[in-house]
This record gives structure tokens, C-alpha cells and sequence, in this order.
């Protein structure tokens, strides 16, 4: 049997580089880290102490999602510590967002969509 000890690492794929970075830095505020001289071009980004999320621009011309948020579709989730802050941090930059506020998962849920269209659960405790 395999042990797993935790989630290292979430990979998305972009289409323009420069405008994830914004997104994910400036929005989201996750702390860029050193990524290896891969030929491909990306970033790498800490996400709490011990989990990373790699952006990676994907070649022109291949084909992304467009639609909405999609709760059934692949997503990653990050876990934040108050919902109120959370969608008041949205709507003060303008960012759209799905919220569940008491959703039967058993924490509220924020659905956000980054420049590319990947989805972002932010999860949060209730009535936080």
C-alpha cells in the first residue's frame, strides 16, 4: 500500500503567463518560489507551509476551458480562514464569485475562476 504523507503540488495549465502571475500574485496573494530551469515556462507559488501550486503556459493554439464555474469539474481547493473577509476581499478588487455560504459540504464554500477559467474553491468555516 502506498503512504501518502500530503498533497504537494497543484499544476494548472495558462495561456498567458503574465497575466496568471498577476492574478495569482496580486489577487490571491500567494508568495512566488524558485522554480527549476525547465525549458517550458512558468511560475511556482507557495501555498500554505507545505502544498505548492505550479502554473504552466500552455503552447497557442491547444485548448483550455471557457465556460463558467462548474463545481462538478476539476477544481483545487484552498482553505481560508474567514468566509466574511474572503467575499469582502472579492468584491472590493471585482473579482465574481459563487458563494455557498451554507453549503451541505460541511464549510462554506467561495467559487472563483482565475483569467484562464480554472476553478478555485476557497473553503472557509461557517459563519466565519
Amino acid at each position: 500500500m502506498i503512504e501518502f504523507e500530503r498533497l504537494h503540488h497543484v499544476s494548472l495549465a495558462v495561456r498567458d503567463l503574465v497575466r496568471a502571475k498577476k492574478f495569482y500574485s496580486e489577487v490571491l496573494g500567494f508568495p512566488e518560489i524558485e522554480r527549476p530551469p525547465f525549458r517550458s515556462k512558468g511560475v511556482w507559488y507557495a501555498v500554505g507551509a507545505d502544498q505548492q501550486l505550479h502554473l504552466l503556459e500552455h503552447p497557442p493554439g491547444e485548448t483550455l476551458r471557457t465556460k463558467g464555474i462548474d463545481t462538478t469539474d476539476g477544481h483545487f481547493a484552498i482553505w481560508v480562514k474567514s468566509y466574511s473577509k474572503t467575499v469582502a476581499w472579492l468584491e472590493n478588487i471585482g473579482v465574481s464569485y459563487e458563494a455557498r455560504p451554507d453549503s451541505v459540504a460541511g464549510f462554506a464554500q467561495i467559487f472563483i475562476l482565475d483569467p484562464d477559467h480554472n476553478i478555485i474553491e476557497l473553503g472557509a468555516p461557517y459563519n466565519s
